[in-house]
């Protein structure tokens, strides 16, 4: 598979637990949740304009949360015009966003963001849902030979 999102190619990083079988770097995660991401895991606000296309559109905190889990290191967010925050993770010094490709060409700046908290994005019950649907799904994944519609 070709990559684009933001970091791929940015150093290693490596996972942190065993939960998931397969998945032992970012671009394994990415791999996997490509054929998870759906409308379902989407922000509600960005659902109508959500494609299989455009597969990661919408689906930054509960992406960004997951990988952490996995790999540790933390979420930061680049505030977007709009007001909300767009995550993406760091660990060990090396940032990568599973879904920069959201937002095509346009370039996003990696620093000097703010650190996001689960406690805050989990405080809206929807999002807790989607990550829980995308955490299920990728656990699913792992244990199916089957890929996972």
């Amino acid at each position: 598979m070709n990559y684009a999102y933001y970091g791929w190619k940015h150093g290693k990083v490596f996972a942190i637990t065993e939960e998931y079988k397969g998945i032992r770097t970012p671009q394994d995660l990415y791999d996997a949740l490509f054929d998870i991401w759906c409308e379902h895991t989407c922000a509600p606000r960005l659902r109508d304009q959500w494609s299989r296309e455009n597969r990661t559109l919408g689906q930054c905190s509960v992406t960004s949360f997951l990988a952490q889990d996995i790999f540790g290191g933390k979420v930061y967010g680049i505030l977007l015009p709009e007001g909300n925050y767009h995550c993406y993770n760091v660990v060990d010094g090396c940032t990568f966003d599973l879904t920069s490709e959201q937002f095509g060409e346009k370039a996003l700046n990696y620093e000097n963001n703010l650190e996001q908290f689960r406690e805050t994005h989990f405080a809206k019950e929807e999002k807790r849902q989607r990550y829980q649907y995308l955490k299920e799904a990728l656990k699913r994944r792992g244990s199916s030979k089957e890929p996972f519609i």
